[in-house]
Order: structure tokens, then C-alpha cells, then sequence
């Protein structure tokens, strides 16, 4: 399972297989990964038809704490995924898709980093070597193949997007949205309050801002001291001058 970036320094809901669209009677572990302490974190998600439920309600298998097992999974089971803490702290949300449709396109279930290789996979139920695929992003064509994968070398922003995929006499996938980080945003998620939406906070750090005050104010202050004694000094040599320049008067 690949990790992303600011999994590697926050928490995240893993997903396995990594992939936000599954079969029917697919299985998923979903795993909360805390470079801390993963044991107080517990999986929890939101559906159309149940609500907000923890993993030990009855939907998924709690193998521990953080881990939560879907043994056969059903179109009840799309919704909305997370980790939380007992604390009352979220992680990433990941969406996920159970289909009855017969193609599914295999995507990344987290956000991808600007830069890294990411590949789509256009999964039939049927054998797959009868088929010819097409990927779409943005409801355009933009590949067709009889292989199945399509390959972007070197994500960037632009490839954001809304993903589907087609088999020839199968119809097509759902869509799956794939978001693209920019360097700067790998560090920059927080965890956001149960009380609020489950969603990632782009914003400054709060700690990473008092930092620089800490660390800016004392040079800020030194700065203006010293412009202020320059600029008191100038105003006495300047009255010296005059006092001078008038005895030659």
C-alpha cells in the first residue's frame, strides 16, 4: 500500500486495496495509520441510509481498534470514511463506491502528490482481453486501449479531475474524482474537530505560524529599534552642523 506524503506525518484512513470503487461482494480493510499511536483512533463513516455509525455497529469487523474489516461489501456500504480519535479529531476522508455495474475504474483513494506516477486501471468483471477501454476525464475522451490502464508519468495539477472509464459491451464506470497536491500542501493538513465536516484543512498550521511570530517578532522589534537610534542620531549631528555653520555666519 502506497503511502502518501502527509500520511507519513499525520493521520490517515488507509485503504485496501487502494481504490475508492469496488464489486459487490468485494472486501476492504480500512486501517487508521497514526505514526504516534494508532490504538485511540477508530473507523467511523457516513451513508445515505444509515447516518454516522462507528465499525463496531455492526456494518464492518473491528480486528482492533484501528482496523475495520468489510467482508462482503454492498451499494449500502458507499459512503463517506474516516478515522477518529477519542479525542474528537478527524482524519482524511476517503469515498468510497460500491457498484452493481459490471466495469469499475480503479483509482488512487487518497490524494496523489504533484509529480508522482499514477496509474488508472479499467477493471471488467468479464475477461478482460475481449474488451476495448476508454478512459474519460471531465466527461472527454482522453485514451483508449485494449490493455486497460492508462498512465499519467507526472501528476500535476491540471490532471485533477473527475475519472470514468468504459468496457466495449459493458457500459461504463462511476466516476471517481482524483485530487493532485501541490508540493507545499503536503504539509499543511490538519486534523479537523467530529464537530465540524470531515474535511482537509489546506489552511497555515496554527503551531507553524506562532513559530515564526516566536522566532520573527525579536528580529522585527530589533530592526525598528535600530532605525529609530539612526535615525535619532542623523537628527543630532544635523543640529550640531547648524549650531556650527552659524558661528561663521
Amino acid at each position: 500500500m502506497l503511502v502518501t506524503p502527509f500520511c507519513l506525518m499525520l493521520t490517515c484512513l488507509q485503504v485496501s486495496p487502494d481504490r475508492s470503487q469496488f464489486f459487490r461482494y468485494d472486501s476492504i480493510t480500512l486501517s487508521c495509520e497514526d505514526p504516534l499511536n494508532s490504538t485511540g483512533w477508530k473507523v467511523k463513516r457516513r451513508t445515505s441510509d444509515s447516518g454516522v455509525r462507528p465499525c463496531s455497529s455492526g456494518w464492518g469487523f473491528a480486528s482492533s481498534g484501528s482496523i475495520c474489516i468489510i467482508g462482503n461489501t454492498y451499494p449500502t456500504d458507499t459512503g463517506v470514511y474516516w478515522c477518529e480519535s477519542d479525542g474528537g479529531n478527524r482524519s482524511n476522508e476517503v469515498n468510497i463506491t460500491i457498484t452493481d455495474r459490471t466495469v469499475i475504474l480503479e483509482s488512487p483513494a487518497m490524494p496523489v502528490s504533484e509529480g508522482a506516477v499514477v496509474v488508472l486501471y479499467c477493471k471488467a468483471e468479464t475477461n478482460a482481453s475481449k474488451h476495448k477501454y476508454n478512459f474519460f476525464k471531465d466527461g472527454h475522451l482522453i485514451r483508449s486501449n485494449c490493455s486497460g490502464d492508462m498512465t499519467i508519468v507526472s501528476a500535476s495539477r491540471s490532471d485533477e479531475g473527475l475519472y470514468t472509464c468504459s468496457a466495449s459491451g459493458l457500459g461504463e464506470s462511476e466516476g471517481s474524482w482524483l485530487t493532485v497536491l501541490g508540493n507545499g500542501n503536503n504539509q499543511n493538513i490538519q486534523l479537523t474537530p467530529s464537530s465540524g465536516p470531515a474535511t482537509a484543512s489546506f489552511s497555515f498550521p496554527e503551531s507553524r505560524l506562532l513559530c515564526h511570530l516566536i522566532v520573527g517578532i525579536p528580529y522585527l522589534f530589533s530592526t525598528v529599534l535600530l532605525g529609530l537610534i539612526y535615525r535619532d542620531r542623523k537628527r543630532g549631528e544635523g543640529t550640531v552642523l547648524s549650531v556650527h555653520a552659524g558661528h561663521f555666519v
